[in-house]
């Protein structure tokens, strides 16, 4: 059994029987009441966020959760289409359960959170930062790098995201699937 001492970011805990990722936590400390801790909680079988404050020493539930490699294959009717990489086993998640599911390219590594009480997915996350060859974006001008000026560009996979005047189609890139942002040039 755990306890609000144990309460760490990322943690996925059950409360009102759903599933919450801690975001954020802390402890506020009075001088005459108990101390109290407190939680941003975001829902990850139910698109809420919430924030819950527990006495000090309270029981909370955690729940254990696996990581597991996939290989995205398709999207159809069903949802995205992915497959594990040891078992060769198939699943369709929901586009809501996927993180940045714009950054998918056919055969991609995808990580499906599984719930081992269930055996059921609750989410995926793409690897942090990923290179894709931009497909089409307007020629930067000359001369015009003093400021930090950026343009849209058109990726492989149909998103578009802001890149420096520098960059030009057929390139690779590097972008960062948690914000969209990107990172850098990359070398052929």
């Amino acid at each position: 059994m755990a306890t609000t001492s144990d309460i760490s970011r990322g943690m996925i805990i059950k409360l009102e029987n759903n599933l919450y990722s801690v975001v954020e936590f802390g402890e506020n400390k009075t001088a005459r009441a108990a101390a109290k801790v407190w939680a941003k909680l975001k829902g990850v079988d139910n698109n809420r966020s919430i924030e819950k404050t527990w006495n000090s020493g309270e029981n909370i539930y955690p729940v254990r959760v696996e990581k597991k490699a996939f290989q995205f294959l398709y999207k159809d009717d069903t949802g995205y289409n992915l497959m594990n990489n040891e078992t060769f086993e198939q699943i369709a998640l929901a586009e809501n359960m996927i993180d940045a599911p714009q950054f998918l390219m056919d055969g991609s590594e995808v990580f499906v959170f599984i719930n081992t009480e269930t055996e059921m997915p609750i989410g995926a996350e793409l690897p942090e930062k990923i290179v894709v060859r931009v497909t089409y974006c307007e020629p930067g001008l000359k001369g015009d790098t003093a400021t930090r000026a950026l343009k849209s560009a058109t990726i492989e996979t149909g998103a578009t995201v802001m890149v420096p005047l520098f960059v030009e189609q057929d390139e690779l890139i590097r972008i960062n699937t948690k914000s969209g942002d990107y990172v850098e040039r990359v070398k052929e």
